[in-house]
């Protein structure tokens, strides 16, 4: 396993083998967080790219007061919400009761828990949360942030990354109940 400090040191450097290695430790992370963001496919590839160069472009400022998953995550995020920012199209309204609406298949229940996975219906029911609920959600619970992090990421009060995470499952409960 490669240390971070080491992995920064040696791009800072000029290693571009530590900087893919970099990449593709962090991919996911990044993809996670701007997809949390941003629906269009297309969009999502360039912000992640962006992202990656000004990860580069900024490595001489990372202090090493946060864990580097950490600082990279939060660059994502604020890149992809300044992102829409730019676009005019940020919002942060909760879901009416049109776009709460499940999932519903012709086919029984029966037959439809049978022919797909559990988590694929969820993953889809966290998509439907509002865009604060579904990142925290997704940061604690698929990247296993601590309640800090997310708060340092998201600029939020930690204590409100709780109550959102509550009311995040919740929803995502509800959701559920009205699928199965």
């Amino acid at each position: 396993m490669v240390d971070d400090r080491d992995l920064v040191r040696r791009i800072q450097d000029g290693d571009m083998h530590a900087f893919r290695f970099l990449i593709r430790k962090h991919e996911r992370l990044v993809l996670h967080m701007v997809a949390r963001v941003v629906t269009s496919e297309q969009e999502r590839e360039e912000i992640c790219q962006d992202v990656f160069l000004k990860i580069y472009n900024s490595l001489g400022t990372f202090s090493f007061q946060s864990k580097l998953s950490t600082w990279i995550a939060t660059i994502a995020y604020r890149h992809a919400l300044n992102h829409l920012r730019g676009k005019r199209i940020f919002t942060m309204d909760l879901p009416t009761d049109d776009s709460a609406a499940v999932f519903i298949e012709t086919e029984t229940p029966e037959s439809t828990v049978s022919e797909m996975d559990l988590n694929i219906h969820v993953r889809k029911l966290i998509e439907r949360l509002p865009m604060q609920y579904r990142t925290i959600i997704n940061l604690y619970h698929m990247e296993e942030m601590s309640y800090a992090e997310i708060a340092g990421i998201m600029e939020l009060p930690e204590g409100t990354v709780k109550s959102y995470l509550f009311r995040a499952r919740a929803m995502l409960k509800e959701y559920i109940k009205k699928y199965i």
